[in-house]
């Protein structure tokens, strides 16, 4: 493309070029789409590993409380059993004043509280009650001398009662089951509103329940909101992987679809011809990929539009040629004395309406070539076939002192190859009406067709020969130009419009192939006719005939 072309550009950006390449990926190829997976995923599993770190030790931690707890108990049980205690022949029942003092803060651990209940569930002995230490909590800040008390919360009253009540209840509950001689554990609310673990072991005289000893063991909430505190960092950590996955995804991927949306609006607004980011057309992410795609759309748009130009300007020189030559014979023609000139100047006439004609459907053809490659999809082509059926064609419909058309495979089986048997029918006839111009009467034209029999990935080569007087060596190149044409002193003028062969290597180079011309030589070194190769890739190996 030319260098003057107009480059759009988000961002000053240093110069520089990416050749283009596009990789089919999935998603597990997908390298930014990996980091994303990667970042989310991991803060999720900081968050997972942490709350069921958290719910573990919960678990662990009353679990361990409770076993402590039985223990304890079982062991409190059995000295109790045995201490003397117990009143009343033949049933033994408990002495209130000697359990209770047994159940002293220097037989019960700090932060327990152990209750002994009799046989009908009434409380016998509580270590609270005997214990030395004052309970209670902090008495509310002073006020200053003459402030009215704050007026009694009846509602705040009324929800302790009920909150009192159940914690009465639910401990009656536990005694009630363990009077069955079955051991309790639960975690249940305390009159003072606490979460505790308690314990309720039945205490046996031999195999007699005389009661239950009940341990409780609080500040259960203080270690759980510990446990919370720790989970803190947890989600402080994940909320820093969450904002530095945003972050990354803004500068990897929000801001350069930015930058390549802005270049597209102005490549859309005709302020520039081609989007070229070379930043981004070095990553090797989908990013990249897409600003190689845009870059090289966007250059092939640019490259049709300079062909469109130059196809518009090079039609319009081929038509203003015999527009000329039939406006200077029709101002001609009332000069025109003699019916001998009248029928010059009418035949003159005549071949430029052909010409023109001939032009507007080659050019009406190739205008439709881009439309046509892109509409048909590339399927596998049985090209030995397909040549076979042209000649026959030509064979079957052979006029007196018309070239012969002859075709020669010299492979034994059928050659397949990918493409459009439409355009290629195109191709080959294009190629044989040409050589068949430039043939004499009574002349051959022939096709070969051949392909490397040891590597069969090499191109397949399609080969035209005619008994014609060649082609001029500095023409080889130029014959495949538009509107190009150099007939011989006798051919009919305006028969040709010089697109053909330009249509030939623009439908070979489609299918990947390449199409040149030389001249074949004798014995003496003499030029014997002309010669069009077309080469071809063949078509994949799934693709083949077997």
């Amino acid at each position: 493309m030319a260098l003057d072309t107009a480059i759009a550009k988000a961002d000053p950006l240093p110069p520089g070029e990416a050749e283009p390449r596009r990789r089919l990926k999935h998603f597990s190829g997908s390298r930014l789409g990996g980091l994303i997976l990667a970042l989310n995923l991991l803060s999720l599993l900081i968050l997972f590993v942490g709350a069921l770190l958290l719910n573990e030790w919960s678990r662990g931690l009353i679990q361990a409380r409770q076993e402590t707890l039985t223990a304890q108990a079982e062991l409190l049980s059995n000295v109790l059993s045995k201490l003397s205690i117990t009143t009343g022949e033949p049933t033994p029942a408990f002495d209130p004043v000697e359990a209770s003092r047994q159940l002293v803060d220097d037989f019960i651990p700090e932060g327990q509280r152990a209750r002994l209940f009799d046989l009908d569930g009434l409380l016998v002995a509580d270590s609270y009650a005997v214990s030395e230490a004052i309970p209670g909590q902090p008495l509310p800040p002073a006020r200053p001398a003459g402030t009215p008390a704050p007026a009694p919360d009846p509602v705040g009253e009324r929800r302790d009662d009920d909150n009192l009540e159940q914690a009465r209840l639910a401990l009656a509950a536990e005694v009630e089951q363990a009077l069955d001689g079955e051991p309790q554990a639960s975690v249940r609310r305390s009159e003072s509103g606490d979460r505790v673990v308690s314990v309720s072991i039945p205490v046996r005289h031999v195999r007699q329940v005389l009661g239950v000893l009940t341990l409780e063991a609080g500040n259960v909430d203080e270690t759980l909101d510990a446990q919370r505190r720790a989970l803190m960092p947890f989600a402080l950590v994940a909320l820093a992987v969450n904002l530095l996955g945003s972050l990354l995804m803004h500068l990897f991927v929000a801001r350069p679809v930015m930058r390549l949306s802005a270049a597209a609006d102005e490549v859309r607004l005709q302020r520039a011809r081609a989007i070229s980011l070379p930043d981004l057309e070095g990553r090797k992410d989908e990013i990249g990929d897409l600003a190689r795609s845009l870059e090289t759309m966007t250059e092939t748009l640019s490259d049709r539009m300079d062909a469109i130009e130059a196809f518009a300007a090079d039609v319009s020189h081929e038509i203003k040629n015999p527009l000329t030559s039939i406006r200077s014979a029709l101002e001609t023609l009332p000069l025109v004395k003699t019916a001998a000139q009248r029928e010059k100047l009418t035949n003159l006439l005549q071949q430029d309406v052909r010409r023109l004609d001939r032009l507007i459907t080659d050019i009406s053809n190739a205008s439709r070539l881009d439309a046509e490659l892109n509409r048909d999809r590339p399927r596998a082509i049985d090209l030995t076939q397909l040549l076979t059926e042209i000649v026959g064609v030509y064979v079957s419909g052979l006029k007196p002192g018309e070239a012969h058309v002859t075709f020669e495979a010299a492979t034994g089986d059928h050659v397949q190859i990918m493409g459009r048997d439409g355009p290629l029918g195109q191709v080959f006839r294009n190629l044989i009406d040409n050589a068949r111009s430039f043939s004499p009467l009574g002349g051959t034209v022939r096709l070969s067709l051949g392909r490397d029999d040891i590597d069969p990935n090499r191109p397949i080569r399609v080969r035209i020969d005619d008994d014609g007087p060649g082609i001029p060596p500095e023409n080889l190149e130029t014959v495949f130009e538009r509107f190009y044409t150099a007939r011989p002193r006798g051919t009919a003028f305006g028969a040709n419009s010089g697109l053909g062969l330009s249509i030939v290597r623009q439908i070979v180079e489609a299918h990947g192939g390449q199409v040149r011309a030389a001249n074949r030589t004798d014995a003496t070194g003499g030029v014997a006719g002309a010669r069009f190769e077309v080469a071809l890739p063949p078509a994949p190996a799934s693709g083949r005939r077997a």
